[in-house]
């Protein structure tokens, strides 16, 4: 039912992330998958919501619509983390998880992703912020995280879905999903009205 409501457009994917899988599933939409290799560098000088919205456009880039079908939309999106204007990227270390966990600790963040919508026919972007308010988190407790989920794979070093978001989050303004990395009720509409 869903997917006639996109008139037979055919969606494709370009992400590796589980998280984004999930979400888009239980969304309701039939989808393919489909990823490109891209270095994800931006220009210096850009806002936290600004870089989302440039990896995401980057990451649609990257395919060749020439070899598409004119019924696809390529769905890309891209996740940041940010204290004020300090991004929090993924993890490249343990050292590195503890650190960003450290710097996440009682205060407040915001999580951004930008999706891209793009076809033969226009690119459409957007972004959604959620503000996520961690409790003081003591060493242990960061320690167990990174020991037994592994967080490399995550923005700012954590996964709301995870142990960590059951104990360290206070609350969340906005969208929980946008956290985990897929704004699904505003890409439901977007989708729906593309």
């Amino acid at each position: 039912m869903i997917n006639r409501r996109l008139n037979g457009r055919h969606l494709i994917l370009a992400s590796q992330s589980p998280r984004r899988q999930y979400l888009l599933k239980e969304l309701g939409f039939d989808f393919e998958i489909r990823t490109t290799q891209i270095e994800e560098i931006y220009p210096g000088g850009l806002l936290p919501h600004e870089i989302a919205t440039y990896l995401a456009v980057l990451k649609a880039s990257s395919f060749d619509l020439t070899r598409m079908d004119e019924k696809a939309i390529i769905l890309t999106a891209d996740t940041i983390v940010s204290i004020g204007n300090e991004i929090l990227g993924k993890p490249s270390s343990y050292g590195e998880a503890v650190t960003m966990l450290k710097k996440l600790s009682g205060r407040k963040h915001d999580v951004i992703t930008a999706v891209c919508l793009y076809s033969k026919q226009k690119q459409h972007v957007f972004h959604v912020i959620s503000s996520v308010y961690f409790k003081e988190l003591s060493l242990e407790e960061i320690e167990y995280y990174i020991d037994h989920f592994q967080p490399f794979d995550k923005a700012g070093g954590y996964g709301v879905q995870e142990w960590i978001g059951y104990i360290g989050i206070n609350k969340i303004e906005g969208s929980f999903f946008n956290v985990m990395g897929l704004p699904v009720k505003e890409l439901y509409e977007e989708l729906l009205n593309y």
